[in-house]
């Protein structure tokens, strides 16, 4: 189609919307310098603009070339975050410690963030006998305390407690407590935690928590020489039977149940939690077998006092 178009054909292209395109002027497209400046890479004279002669309004403003990336700003080194305040190093010498000691050095101890959220540490209970070191063939060891052993400073509180009371009762055991020994049942156990310190809002203990808590453990096993150890939930089984079982962590707990493990020489049976065993019923009979094994193993241990 010819661009020759007489004034009433562009008045109806103008109503129909269509914008006319109008060539720059001859000399600014062609010629010798045109040439000249393609073949030595300069850019060419950009010419002036015109008004469009169809609408008198000036063509629209050339789009800006895209300026060049900027290089990235270097990263600004961090200072290392400092530790929580109020956190102290644990104390030097716990494999020496007697058991006042380490009793003082387990109610102050601030090696991890725990320390900021407990209302008490856990130490343990067991027969009483003051500051000297009970007499017990029976170790219990739990995961961590929870609100109500956090405010007792008592482990296996609340309605875990009464259920391993009772599972103790059924071994001829009783916790230690003010209240006389009933008949035919012992006290010669003691019971603890591998936290001594309440994790917030019940949560599963952490592993460089357990690693903060895990020499208190060992001396109290030291001291005490318990003849079985009952490990009672997933963190209890795999604190005690890291360096004995390949790969513990990785050994869902119903694996580990039905055998006898050790821990620094004691014989070790690992059992569910009775946190778990309230809200899974049906597992409280393979509880009462594990019960038995540890029993089988030291058939005389129940009924010494």
């Amino acid at each position: 189609m010819s661009l020759d178009l007489d004034k009433r054909q562009r008045a109806m292209l103008r109503e129909m919307g269509v914008r006319l395109w109008q060539p720059p002027p001859a000399d600014a497209a062609t010629g010798p310098g045109a040439i000249d400046s393609v073949a030595t890479g300069v850019r060419p004279t950009r010419a002036e603009a015109q008004f469009d002669t169809e609408t008198g309004r000036p063509p629209a403003a050339p789009v800006p070339a895209a300026r060049p990336p900027q290089a990235a700003a270097a990263p600004v080194a961090r200072a290392p975050a400092a530790p929580a305040p109020g956190l102290q190093p644990r104390p030097d010498g716990i494999e020496l410690m007697a058991w006042p000691a380490l009793q003082a050095a387990v109610a102050g101890c601030r090696a991890c963030a725990l320390c900021t959220s407990r209302k008490n540490t856990v130490f343990g209970i067991g027969p009483a006998a003051g500051d000297v070191l009970p007499t017990v063939d029976w170790l219990v060891v739990g995961e961590a305390p929870g609100e109500h052993e956090d405010i007792a400073a008592e482990p296996f509180v609340g309605q875990a407690g009464k259920l391993l009371d009772n599972m103790l009762l059924a071994m001829r055991l009783q916790r230690g407590s003010d209240e006389a020994a009933r008949p035919g049942v012992a006290k010669n156990v003691f019971i603890t935690n591998v936290l001594k310190c309440r994790p917030p809002a019940n949560r599963n203990p952490e592993p460089a928590e357990v690693a903060q808590c895990e020499p208190y453990l060992k001396r109290q096993v030291e001291l005490l020489q318990p003849k079985m150890i009952l490990a009672l939930g997933k963190f209890a089984a795999q604190s005690l039977l890291q360096d004995s079982v390949p790969e513990v962590h990785k050994i869902p707990l119903g694996k580990l149940r039905g055998q006898v493990h050790s821990y620094l020489g004691v014989p070790v049976v690992v059992s569910y939690h009775p946190a778990y065993l309230l809200r899974s019923l049906g597992d409280k009979a393979k509880a009462w077998d594990d019960l038995c094994l540890a029993m089988s193993v030291a058939p005389t241990l129940t009924h010494s006092v």
